[in-house]
């Protein structure tokens, strides 16, 4: 039985990408099987790789969101180095961007231009807040558009804002660019039509802030912050224990409420306490109720408090910190973690592409140097070895 092809073997993605939300968008392409060659300014290349130092002295963000790549450096403002890559549009499927305000049409490399010369290509554009309209301009990183979402103003507790521990608005534009290429993939395939994908990061997470959104223009005011609380559900939230150690529950019907009840607190009785007889009624007398659960999770220790509350019925967790995520036993059991190799050749842990595809293997190459593939891309295109050696004596390449 031969090599079994991956979903996306033989589709060429450009990617003029930098940061989070491209690189993350083109690294699940990557994934697919997707050929990606990411163009990086001759040198340093993409500034993510400097952001940390934390994997063997590179970048956390760039190892994460760039194994499965291939790396050509090009300067794009020089004229041989833009030939170089119209050499590579004109045999590939996708083109993903995320350059700066206003930068792809400078280079003429918005949709318009884009579709006379290569009229097959598929274009996506991931910008902050989108291509037209009053911010068209504006830079955009992804706490900035945390705030102007009104996520932050969600995410906290009751004294002090905080942003969310991960780049949710760059992951959520990344997402919809993915989901949004492999959809103009599949009708070019099916009508020959070709869309261009324009996704911003602004619009990527406000589609995420649509429950407190219709929760506040409905219902006169938004969500309080509550830390781990959850404002529409109680008790729902995190309680610590007798050793310490935090233990978060939810309880989401009155079956649930019943048992938590009877069989967790002890107190049958409050089924019928007119403060608890709703969810709406628990969130009205939140205060109480909160009073009552935490000091039962406080006689007991952490174990013993997930053990009953599992026996119970009652959805329950206990709050990990990152150490013992990574060590979490179902990423274990379930063979989650693969490996990748970094430059150099040393070999790090990577978790596995999240959608299972029956009988499709999973892609996990090696993430790239700074132009680690140019000389082979050149080649490929027709340069000789003297035209390269002339391109990198000029920082072209």
């Amino acid at each position: 039985m031969g090599v079994q092809r991956l979903p996306l073997s033989g589709v060429t993605v450009v990617s003029l990408e930098q940061a989070v939300a491209a690189p993350y968008a083109t690294r699940q392409l990557a994934d697919l099987g997707a050929r990606v060659i990411k163009v990086e300014r001759p040198g340093e290349g993409d500034f993510a790789r400097r952001y940390d130092t934390a994997v063997h002295g590179l970048s956390s963000y760039f190892v994460w969101l760039n194994r499965s790549k291939e790396s050509l450096t090009l300067d794009l403002k020089e004229p041989r180095g833009r030939a170089v890559l119209d050499r590579l549009l004109d045999g590939a499927d996708v083109l993903v961007q995320n350059l700066a305000p206003g930068a792809a049409g400078r280079l003429g490399l918005d949709p318009a231009a884009l579709a006379g010369r290569f009229p097959r290509l598929v274009p996506c554009t991931i910008s902050g807040y989108g291509t037209s309209g009053p911010w068209a301009d504006r830079k955009a990183y992804d706490l900035l558009v945390q705030c102007q979402t009104g996520l932050v103003s969600l995410t906290g507790t009751p004294e002090e804002t905080a942003r969310t521990g991960v780049s949710v608005a760059d992951i959520a534009a990344g997402m919809y660019a993915y989901s949004g290429v492999l959809t103009a993939l599949y009708t070019r395939a099916v009508t020959g039509e070709v869309h261009p994908v324009e996704v911003s990061l602004f619009e990527a997470l406000a589609e995420w802030m649509g429950q407190p959104a219709y929760y506040t223009e409905y219902g006169g005011t938004q969500p309080p912050r509550l830390g781990t609380r959850h404002a529409t559900i109680a008790p729902y939230g995190a309680y610590r224990a007798a050793d310490g150690r935090e233990v978060l529950l939810s309880v989401q019907n009155e079956r649930e409420w019943a048992a938590l009840c009877a069989d967790f607190l002890g107190r049958p009785d409050l089924t019928a306490d007119p403060r608890f007889a709703t969810g709406a009624d628990r969130v009205a007398h939140r205060a109480e109720l909160d009073a009552v659960v935490a000091g039962r999770v406080a006689r007991s220790d952490s174990a013993d408090v997930l053990a009953l509350l599992r026996e119970t019925g009652v959805a329950c967790a206990g709050v990990n910190d990152v150490d013992a995520f990574l060590g979490h036993p179902v990423l274990a059991a379930r063979d989650r973690w693969g490996e990748v190799s970094l430059p150099g050749g040393t070999r790090v842990r990577a978790l596995r592409p999240p959608a299972d595809l029956a009988g499709v293997p999973v892609r996990m190459d090696p993430v790239p140097a700074v132009g680690e593939h140019t000389e082979a891309i050149l080649t490929e295109l027709g340069h000789s070895p003297a035209d390269i050696a002339a391109l990198r004596a000029d920082a072209v390449v």
